[in-house]
């Protein structure tokens, strides 16, 4: 069976998600996506003509993100027509599904060169939402109280499900607003040392001026006593009238005896941004022919479901089933990115897998640098692929929650 080799991988920086506020947020996501996949195609003088296909994650696949991205991308960004695309939707794991997807065709022989990536447009699904909304029109997806899914398995809001997972676990907003510091300082730093700097690539406006050329969200001037005065931002959410129910008795009906109050808030959350990410994954026999010089081949990967009521847990089983797929222990893996969707997902998985704190999300996490939903994944196992290369490390582990109760997750080797 051939490998799957990682050649390089590009991301943009996170624009505030917010229409009219960040600088990302006037552009079309397709042109977020064209970066990217332009900055591959110029880094590794990449005859795009040989492309098996370009595999995309975007999870509101709605308006402007719609009719499937990945392939429209490609066009916009001067690839060959014979370069398809298709676009896939596993809510927050997609950017790595896509990656995940594009090693599983190489690795099959029935394709050599396959582009993986993601994007999203926050500001314009907020925007997008909130003109649902106004329409009167309902949407009847994850966490709208789609009752005919919880009828047999009760869904919830997602900051609602991180709230009830702290108490559950026991873990106070002391200890989670400690490890949202930790993200935003260890952040402050990876920026101010450059370590981004390989992966990141400007994106322009149409006039060929620089829309964004540097990461927008991050706040380092954030301090304890400032994360301690914020107010907790999913107590109201939990007991918001869904017409005979609400979330906080969806997750009752399966945990009787679960009680809690709010802990998350802004500050020890994922930031709501924009941004795009591309990897190129090759077979080693099209790395030859070309000249391209491999970074990383992909060891294993691995999907996993877990309970959709609490919905963000499913990470630490991702992450034991992707290790013994690999062959390797927890002890063998240098660095390991977990998104901070929310600081209690990040928190319980270095509880449950016992880890080091100096390995897991060392350049900080989506509490401090945004979390851009289909490809935040694939911007992840950039990041812990320049960071193996920049401290010699071998091992690099990186998965998410997604909606649903699920999460995928993969396992990088430097090379």
């Amino acid at each position: 069976m051939p490998e799957a080799l990682i050649i390089d991988a590009v991301r943009t920086p996170r624009g505030i998600g917010k229409p009219g506020k960040g600088a990302l947020s006037h552009l079309h996501p397709q042109q977020l996506a064209a970066t990217v996949l332009k900055a591959l195609k110029d880094r590794n003088n990449l005859d795009t003509s040989t492309v098996d296909d370009i595999i995309w994650s975007t999870s509101a696949q709605v308006g402007k993100q719609g009719g499937d991205l990945g392939r429209m991308a490609a066009l916009a960004a001067g690839y060959d027509i014979s370069a398809s695309g298709v676009t896939l939707d596993r809510f927050c794991g997609g950017g790595i599904t896509s990656v995940n997807l594009a090693c599983a065709s190489v690795m099959s022989g029935m394709e050599d060169c396959v582009i993986a990536g993601g994007a999203e447009s926050m500001s314009f699904t907020t925007a997008y939402g909130a003109e649902q909304a106004n329409a009167g029109i309902k949407q009847l997806g994850m966490g709208s109280g789609n009752m005919a899914l919880d009828a047999i398995h009760p869904q919830s809001h997602q900051g609602v499900c991180g709230d009830a997972i702290a108490a559950r676990e026991g873990i106070t907003r002391e200890e989670l607003d400690a490890l949202a510091l930790v993200s935003q300082e260890r952040a402050d730093r990876a920026i101010r040392e450059g370590r981004f700097d390989k992966s990141v690539v400007p994106v322009y406006n149409e006039d060929g001026t620089v829309a964004l050329d540097r990461e927008e969200f991050p706040r380092p001037e954030t301090t304890a006593e400032g994360l301690a005065g914020l107010r907790a931002s999913f107590d109201s959410i939990a007991d918001f009238d869904l017409g005979g129910t609400t979330f906080r008795k969806q997750i009752q009906r399966r945990y009787p005896e679960l009680e809690w109050k709010g802990v998350h808030h802004a500050g020890n959350s994922s930031g709501v941004v924009d941004g795009a990410a591309a990897i190129l994954v090759v077979s080693p026999a099209y790395a030859e022919k070309h000249g391209l010089k491999p970074r990383a081949r992909i060891v294993a990967y691995a999907n996993q479901g877990d309970d959709p009521t609490l919905m963000l847990n499913a990470p630490v089983p991702a992450a034991r089933k992707v290790l013994e797929k690999a062959g390797l222990q927890v002890e063998d893996i240098d660095l390991w990115e977990i998104n901070e969707a929310f600081a209690v997902v990040a928190e319980k998985f270095i509880r449950d897998l016992k880890l080091d704190r100096d390995k897991v999300n060392v350049n900080g996490g989506a509490m401090a640098l945004g979390h851009p939903i289909g490809a935040t994944g694939s911007i992840l196992i950039g990041t812990v692929l320049d960071e193996l290369e920049r401290t010699g490390g071998r091992y690099g582990l990186v998965t998410m929650c997604a909606a649903g109760g699920m999460a995928p997750a993969i396992v990088i080797e430097r090379i």
